[in-house]
């Protein structure tokens, strides 16, 4: 079994400020870390690694500083890294990432692709459903447990809903999207650390990949932030002394007043 993770290298979000002029994130001195869904993605390729001797390969995009984060990973346990470079890829929104990211999934081939189920910085939780749209193949979102049926030849996948679980099974490629309360990722180890400095990240280029310029980057990409901005708090606080009924009638009113119910 070959096993691609697809992972995002992003600001650490406790860090991040916005720049009050071009409403942009200031990412400069900011910290980066692997996106937590697609670090508990690479804990469940490791473990069916472990289960079943799988081959895990991690893929990501982005500049070369992106490198960092496939290092990280190959000192988890990864066997294989892949950074997709290129001033071509730059401006990309979802549906041009999952494009470009499907090429090199295509290219590699997989026997499974497994993605976290959202990243940080965007919340859109749209490239890994795009990547499977691509490669028209199955996917299952929301993966709170991952089991792999060796006798059956088939992935068994707990796919978490709002107030229920959905057990699904799937034979062949697909691809899965997991959730970072899925399981603790494990610690880099002294023998794959030292390892992994030995390993070379493959760099795939946009000359690597069959793609249409025109479906990539900036002019690929239907969509375009137009701003960006923090969340402001109102910190006005007011203190009343009522009984617990006069209490509640004061907090239902207050609700009330800002439309909130």
């Amino acid at each position: 079994m070959k096993i691609i993770v697809c992972i995002k290298q992003v600001p650490n979000t406790t860090e991040i400020k916005i720049d009050p002029v071009k409403n942009t994130l200031i990412r400069d001195g900011v910290p980066s870390i692997i996106n937590p869904d697609d670090k508990t993605a690479i804990e469940v390729a490791l473990q069916l690694k472990e289960k079943h001797g799988a081959e895990v390969v991690v893929l990501t995009m982005g500049p070369m500083q992106a490198e960092k984060a496939l290092r990280e990973a190959l000192a988890m346990g990864a066997d294989e890294a892949y950074l997709l470079s290129d001033r071509a890829f730059a401006g990309s929104d979802t549906l041009a990432t999952s494009t470009i990211i499907a090429a090199a999934v295509k290219k590699l081939g997989a026997d499974l692709v497994l993605c976290g189920r959202q990243a940080i910085d965007g919340d859109t939780a749209q490239v890994g459903p795009q990547i499977a749209e691509h490669l028209g193949i199955p996917q299952i979102t929301y993966a709170a447990a991952v089991d792999y049926d060796a006798e059956r030849e088939v992935l068994v996948v707990k796919r978490q809903f709002e107030d229920r679980y959905q057990t699904l099974e799937a034979k062949g490629l697909c691809l899965v999207t997991v959730l970072s309360t899925l399981g603790t990722p494990r610690y880099m180890n002294v023998w794959d650390m030292v390892a992994q400095d030995e390993k070379e990240i493959g760099i795939i280029t946009f000359a690597d990949l069959d793609l249409d310029k025109a479906n990539i980057g900036l002019s690929g990409s239907p969509t375009k932030v137009k701003s960006t901005a923090t969340k402001q708090f109102d910190k006005t606080i007011e203190t009343v002394e009522l009984d617990p009924e006069g209490a509640a009638r004061a907090i239902v009113d207050a609700l009330k007043a800002r439309h909130l119910i």
